[in-house]
Formats: structure tokens, sequence, C-alpha cells
């Protein structure tokens, strides 16, 4: 009774269509969970992600949790956690994620996982890294450390929501350092992010890390466009 007084005065809607919660259900509503165009690449052992990065950046695996459809309910779901600050969609997605991941074996070997950083002027006006939730829950299913004290990004880019594509890619501004290099020393390293359409910075990430000795890389992110 006390939680539908609760519901009453601040009803739980549905981070992907906004439309009410049911009791039983929590951030996504049953319909869109199924209608999330899911990619299961850790599944298929798609190399769609690495695909992006030929050439460019070696990884050992990778993977997405969702296709990014413009207008979608994806765009919205990565739109309410980047802007509007619903931290809750980070722990549902790192949480459906990381589950699915401890069932994979290319991905029991995982050590840590470090988040790709936003600079600390971005980070101190939106308050939080809109993938740590994401990377911890990833981290907890696979009862591995989360790491976010390695990477660091040095230079304020702008926001790459209205960048072309090819803009996107040759952004050469994106440039990060590494600290504590000496912690992920013979670690095979997950690292997270959003959203992966170049590739742009996931490789710049990848080049920086690539600094600490005999490391492995994979990648997991929320979606791929």
């Amino acid at each position: 009774m006390f939680k539908s007084i609760i519901n009453l005065f601040f009803p739980k809607v549905c981070y992907a269509c906004l439309n009410l919660l049911n009791d039983n259900a929590d951030t996504i509503c049953i319909d869109c969970r199924h209608d999330l165009p899911v990619t299961n690449f850790h599944f298929d052992d798609n190399d769609a992600v690495k695909k992006v990065l030929y050439g460019r950046a070696k990884i050992e695996n990778g993977t997405a949790l969702f296709r990014f459809e413009k207008k979608g309910l994806v765009q919205q779901l990565i739109h309410g956690l980047k802007y509007k600050g619903y931290e809750s969609i980070g722990l549902f997605l790192g949480n459906w994620l990381g589950g699915e991941l401890k069932a994979v074996a290319q991905y029991s070997s995982i050590d840590v996982v470090i988040p790709v950083p936003l600079h600390k002027n971005k980070l101190k006006k939106r308050g939080f890294n809109q993938v740590a939730k994401f990377g911890q829950q990833i981290a907890n299913a696979l009862n591995i450390n989360y790491k976010d004290d390695v990477l660091v990004k040095v230079t304020n880019t702008k926001s790459q929501v209205n960048k072309k594509r090819f803009a996107r890619w040759n952004n050469n501004e994106e440039l990060f350092t590494l600290q504590n290099a000496s912690t992920i020393k013979n670690k095979h390293i997950l690292l997270v992010d959003d959203i992966i359409t170049t590739g742009a910075t996931l490789e710049a990430c990848i080049a920086v890390l690539n600094q600490a000795e005999n490391i492995k890389i994979s990648i997991a992110t929320m979606a791929i466009a």
C-alpha cells in the first residue's frame, strides 16, 4: 500500500517509452525490453565491433548490447542517462550485459573493467560519468575490479552528438593519458563505453592503455551505431 501511495505522487515511468511502469517492472517496461534491438554479439561470436577497429586497434573480444537506431528506444535510453541524469539506466544495462558476459567463455579471463573517462570539467558539470554504473555492474557480475584511476582524459572536447561520422573519426583532439600503469600490468582489460560509432574514442584509449606492460584489451559498449 505504501508503495502504491508513493507511485501515485511519484509515478515510475519506463525510460524507453515514457509510459507508466507496473509494480513488477523497473527502469524499462516489459514491452520495451522485448522490443530493444539486442545484438547477441557475445553469444554469436560476431566480430562487428572488431571490424570497426580493424587495422587501427587490436582487441581480443568486442560486444555491444544493442544496435543504436536514430529516434529509437536505445537513443531514448542513452539520452536519458547522459543528459537527464537517469543513472539507474546504467545500472540496469550493466546488470543485463554483465549477467550475459559471465556465461561467455571468451570473457572469463577479464581481470579489470575500465571506463572511457570524461574530462574533469565535463564530469563536474554532468556530475557523473554515464558509463560508470554500467561498468561497475559488469565488474560486479564478473567478480572483478573496476578501476577509474588508470585512464584519464586530458583534453576537454566538445559534444559529438551533432557531428557527422567523418568529423568524429577525424577528431584528433581526443587525448588521454595513463596513470597507475603498474596496476594493470599483465591484465586483461574490459574497456567500456556507451556507444561505438567510428571507434575513434576507443582507438585513442586503447593506444594509451597499450603503454602498460603485457596487457590484453576487450571492449563492451551499451550500443553500436
